[in-house]
């Protein structure tokens, strides 16, 4: 479990520096945070983006880390950033209940999957949201969340991208509805296993294990195809990070694919691009 806590200290993010517009939202647990581009009318509708933290952080430290609301005027979408429920016990760390493999260490009951889209809806009874352009974006625990949510809301959520999380860890049929699956992991992962492994006994598949079960899922060939490469983590020289893509045959408005950092940690330290490359693919990948 203690492997799952942060193991670096998160530069606070300046955003002042930032021209938002910052408001709140409550689903239910409270006020979350949301950046809303300045030039927000209402008339149009715009995307919207909810990132999930990791075990142990807060969705203010996931969001100083990837930094995504800087992008929120360039791109035009909206951000939310909650946070997860504290545990009872232990070092009552924040935690998503993804499942049985993550994170819920003290048997909670708090259903996340429905409070994930309860912050949707409730976004949306505030702003005009693009009902095809609803995206979720997780980190390891907060990963593992978005595959849960979006296998219980395919009808919502057009697209997810979890860094090293990983998709459920039980058989469980297709969803209803296609959902575009982005899988980013490092194969030097030494928390969340790139090959796939346990978590106090619970195991979970790997990385291209996860983005050929929703490819399957996606009804898209299961043979990837590798499409290039990009520069992701700063510290590795070059363009580290294969595109591995799931694309032949997928049911319109799904598809999966894989970004594979070679020798990339669990908390990789992101290039400059990092979160654009996140964002625009997630753009590209509405609902159908």
């Amino acid at each position: 479990m203690r492997k799952l806590v942060a193991m670096v200290v998160v530069t606070i993010l300046m955003v002042g520096s930032i021209e938002t517009y910052a408001q709140t939202v409550d689903a239910g647990r409270g006020d979350i945070p949301l950046i809303v581009p300045t030039d927000y009318d209402g008339q149009t509708a715009v995307p919207l983006l909810v990132l999930l933290h990791g075990y142990s952080l807060t969705g203010n430290r996931q969001e100083d880390y990837m930094k995504f609301g800087e992008l929120v005027n360039s791109h035009g979408f909206l951000l939310a950033y909650p946070d997860g429920t504290q545990e009872s016990g232990g070092d009552r760390n924040q935690f998503w209940n993804a499942g049985e493999t993550c994170c819920n260490f003290m048997g909670s009951d708090v259903d996340d999957s429905a409070y994930v889209l309860s912050i949707i809806q409730a976004v949306q009874s505030k702003f005009n949201i693009d009902p095809k352009k609803i995206y979720l974006v997780g980190h390891s625990n907060g990963g593992f969340m978005s595959y849960r949510a979006a296998h219980d809301h395919s009808d919502t959520i057009a697209a997810i991208a979890s860094l090293a999380g990983a998709g459920l860890t039980i058989d469980a049929s297709a969803p209803p509805n296609p959902v575009h699956v982005l899988q980013i992991h490092g194969t030097s992962d030494s928390v969340i296993a790139y090959e796939g492994g346990d978590i106090q006994g619970n195991t979970y598949p790997g990385a291209v294990a996860t983005v050929k079960r929703w490819a399957g899922f996606n009804g898209c060939a299961v043979e990837g195809v590798d499409t290039g490469r990009i520069d992701l983590e700063k510290e590795i020289a070059g363009e580290e990070t294969t595109v591995t893509r799931y694309t032949k045959g997928c049911n319109s408005g799904g598809s999966s694919e894989l970004w594979t950092i070679e020798d990339g940690s669990h908390m990789p330290v992101i290039s400059e691009t990092f979160s654009q490359h996140i964002v625009e693919w997630l753009l590209a990948h509405p609902k159908s």
